[in-house]
């Protein structure tokens, strides 16, 4: 059971990372419609699995470090903390049942004849669900990174609001998007960037933050362990 009579205020915690993301995306913006390094500034989607030079300059693997500071600030605070396997075990499974449910959308598209929307809807389900077992490895690290992520990728949304709104040209409206996916504004813009990027893109940052987030307490947890014995 966590001690959370001295614990970290889980609002001020996420205020770093969140100006982190904040910069980072008007760097990305700033770089693609300056038509900076098409290496590090790629104005094309990349989609769900993009090159690691579309993800350096942008928020997607800022879940990762950002999962290793929520934990240590959290650690800090809290006299018992969570097994760190069981978070582990936890987000590797969300990971890879996630990623694994994208392996087989093809198959499940040529089996049963599925339209994009119901593949999207799919994605999102799994993603909903693998997100929330989350609660169960460390509750206020899941809470801190489920904030982080609705406050980080809100403003992703709204940058694609403008974005798709204005044909600016960058990777934020996908303009090079497949014409047959392309149907009025708001259904664009709801299928396309909303939703994907308050369902499966903040669970994602739940499932990467918590695991590096496991790690980081498993380190801890170890060194107290140490001083433990050290002081016995």
């Amino acid at each position: 059971m966590e001690n959370t009579s001295r614990s970290t205020n889980i609002g001020r915690l996420i205020i770093a990372p969140f100006f982190v993301s904040l910069l980072m995306t008007i760097l990305r913006l700033s770089g693609e419609l300056h038509n900076w390094s098409d290496t590090w500034f790629s104005r094309e989607t990349g989609g769900l699995v993009p090159t690691y030079t579309n993800w350096v300059v942008g928020i997607t693997w800022l879940a990762i470090p950002i999962g290793v500071y929520m934990a240590y600030e959290l650690a800090k605070s809290e006299s018992v903390v969570p097994n760190p396997t069981k978070i582990i075990i936890l987000s590797i499974t969300g990971l890879v049942v996630l990623y694994g449910s994208l392996g087989i959308l093809p198959w499940l598209r040529e089996k049963f004849s599925l339209e994009f929307h119901t593949r999207l809807l799919i994605v999102w389900s799994v993603a909903a669900a693998c997100g929330a077992i989350q609660a169960f490895g460390w509750k206020r690290l899941f809470k801190a990174l489920l904030m982080y992520g609705f406050a980080s990728r809100a403003i992703i949304a709204i940058v694609m609001f403008l974005a798709m709104r204005g044909n600016w040209g960058t990777h934020y409206d996908y303009f090079d998007f497949p014409p047959e996916l392309k149907t009025d504004f708001w259904s664009e813009y709801f299928w396309l960037a909303f939703f994907p990027q308050l369902i499966f893109w903040v669970l994602f940052t739940v499932m990467a933050g918590s695991l590096s987030g496991g790690i980081t307490l498993a380190i801890i947890s170890a060194k107290r362990r140490e001083a433990i014995r050290a002081h016995a």
